[in-house]
C-alpha cells in the first residue's frame, strides 16, 4: 500500500479506553480539516485488557470510521492470546494475567464469581465462549498483523531485524521487544509501533513506539505521517 500522498495517523495501543479512543478521533478529524482527500487511520493493535470498555471499544472499531477517513486494525498480542483462549491453546489462568478480567466485565461477566460457578474449567471455558459476541471474535479473527508501505511499516510490536519483511513470523510481530529494540542491525525503514509502554512516545531515526500506558496514564498518542513529516499529539 502506497500511502506518500494519503494523511496517515496511527495510534497507539488502546486497552479499553474507549473515551480516550473517541479523543484520538476527534483530535485527528480537527488535524486532518486543512488536509486533502480521504485519510487513513491505522491502528497498532491491543484494543482490549486492562481499561474498562474493551467490549465497547471493539464495537467502535466495527462501526465505520470518521467521514472522510478509511480506518486499518492490526492486530495485537493482546488480541492473539484471547483468540488462543477461544480456541484453547491457553489456559483461563493465563489469559487473567493479561488483564483480561477487565474485558469480562465490559461484556458484563465477573470474573471473580465465574469460577465458583463451574465443576471444572472446561466448563468454565465452555460458558466464556460462548458468552462473548461472536462478531467481535470474528473481527479479531480477520484483523492483519502489518500494513506495509513503500517507506513505514506499522505493526503492533516490531520486527526481528535479521529477517526480511517478508519472512516475519506472526508471533514477532505482535510479541517481540529485546531482538527488536536493543538491536544495533539496520532497519529497512521507519517501524512505528506501539506494544512497549513509556511515558511518552518513543522516537528514534528508524523506528517510533506510540504506546504510552492509556490505560492507566490517561495519554493515547498519535502519529501522522504527510509528505515525508511526522507530527505527534496526545489526548
Amino acid at each position: 500500500m502506497n500511502i506518500a500522498d494519503i494523511p496517515t495517523y496511527a495510534i497507539g495501543d488502546v486497552h479499553g479506553r474507549l473515551d480516550l479512543l473517541q479523543k484520538a478521533e476527534e483530535a485527528i478529524v480537527r488535524d486532518a480539516e486543512r488536509l486533502p482527500g480521504t485519510k487513513l487511520i491505522v491502528m497498532l493493535g491491543d484494543y482490549i485488557d486492562r481499561g474498562p470498555q474493551s467490549a465497547h471499544v471493539l464495537s467502535h472499531l466495527m462501526d465505520p470510521a470518521p467521514e472522510g477517513f478509511e480506518r486499518i486494525c492490526l492486530a495485537g498480542n493482546h488480541e492473539i492470546v484471547m483468540l488462543d483462549y477461544i480456541d484453547g491453546w491457553a489456559s483461563y489462568d493465563d489469559w487473567m494475567t493479561m488483564g483480561a478480567a477487565e474485558l469480562l466485565r465490559s461484556y458484563g461477566l465477573d470474573p471473580d464469581h465465574l469460577p465458583l460457578l463451574f465443576r471444572s474449567g472446561a466448563q468454565l471455558d465452555a460458558f466464556i465462549r460462548q458468552s462473548l459476541p461472536h462478531t467481535h471474535i470474528d473481527f479479531i479473527r480477520a484483523m492483519p498483523i502489518m500494513l506495509d508501505t513503500p517507506d513505514i511499516v506499522f505493526v503492533h510490536a516490531g520486527i526481528d531485524p535479521r529477517v526480511p519483511l517478508e519472512e516475519q513470523a506472526d508471533d514477532d510481530l505482535a510479541f517481540i521487544r529485546q531482538r527488536f529494540l536493543e538491536s544495533s542491525l539496520p532497519l529497512p525503514k521507519l517501524v512505528v509501533h506501539g506494544h512497549t509502554p513509556g511515558d511518552q512516545p518513543d522516537v528514534q531515526p528508524m523506528r517510533l513506539n506510540l504506546d504510552t500506558r492509556a490505560f492507566r496514564s490517561g495519554k493515547l498518542s498519535v502519529a501522522r505521517f504527510w509528505q515525508g513529516q511526522v507530527h505527534l499529539f496526545s489526548t
